[in-house]
């Protein structure tokens, strides 16, 4: 099946206030996405949709064309890894790396029990393939953030999952460890059996070579979507992102990345 992901004229309405309308979005087997959008755009809104733990108040989402509301839901969830805030301040403080990892294969935080010799192994190989097999037997709270995300990551893994939702990753890391942790992402995509993924944040310096698609959202609806090149190229691509952001902006490219430059109205901003 080609289509990983599929969303047709999703709402959401909550206290009478519209946080999402009409979304509509598809997600290929190959494409890795970019989603960009301010604060109150409705990136959470929609990633707790696709996850679903958002019940949406028109349209559909589709996984791997199963449709939520009409499936197993706990099924559909276990083929969508996600990598959020929420998620690692939940973990437990004492618990190893390698078991934390292994939670992943049964969605359960702190994982409790004397994990099967099959788990343990395959832990351990997906250790290595997110490049920190050194830190099987250290606990959580001894790891740095740039570690606990690969962590994170090697736990989502874990159930196989069809496409992988990164949750603003990058979020308190300093300038080196985002850097190697962008570099290990380039290298995550760029496997041949790499699940699709979708990166939300604020930055487009974090978009990295190896992510082909961006979806603009303002408002709770879609400014634009498509290749990367069609959607951020030239002047058009500097005017979406400044609608995007409600900004004056410039996007320019530095060698195989993106830097955005603000240009000041002159006025404060509070």
């Amino acid at each position: 099946m080609s289509q990983i992901l599929s969303v047709s004229g999703l709402g959401i309405v909550r206290d009478r206030m519209r946080i999402l309308d009409d979304i509509t979005w598809s997600v290929r087997k190959g494409e890795h996405w970019v989603i960009l959008g301010a604060n109150g755009s409705g990136k959470t809104s929609l990633l707790s949709a696709l996850t679903g733990y958002l019940t949406p108040t028109t349209g559909e989402v589709e996984v791997l064309g199963q449709r939520y509301g009409a499936s197993d839901w706990r099924e559909l969830r276990r083929a969508v890894g996600i990598v959020s805030s929420s998620v690692r301040q939940m973990m437990h403080d004492e618990e190893p790396a390698v078991q934390s990892v292994i939670s992943g294969k049964f969605a359960m935080i702190d994982f409790w029990g004397e994990p099967k010799r099959a788990d343990r192994a395959e832990a351990m190989r997906i250790l290595r393939q997110v490049e920190c097999p050194q830190l099987a037997a250290r606990p959580w709270r001894v790891l740095s953030q740039g570690e606990r995300q690969r962590v994170l990551i090697g736990r989502a893994l874990m159930a196989h999952p069809r496409l992988l939702i990164l949750d603003e990753p990058c979020a308190g890391l300093d300038p080196v460890s985002r850097e190697h942790f962008l570099q290990f992402i380039q290298r995550l995509g760029g496997r041949r059996n790499s699940p699709a993924l979708i990166l939300v944040t604020h930055h487009v310096e974090e978009i990295m070579p190896v992510f082909s698609h961006v979806l603009l959202l303002k408002a709770g609806r879609i400014l634009a979507a498509g290749p990367r090149e069609e959607v951020l190229g030239g002047a058009p691509g500097s005017r979406r992102l400044g609608e995007t952001f409600g900004a004056r902006v410039s996007l320019r490219r530095a060698g195989t990345r993106y830097q955005l430059d603000i240009h000041s109205t002159g006025r404060a901003i509070c």
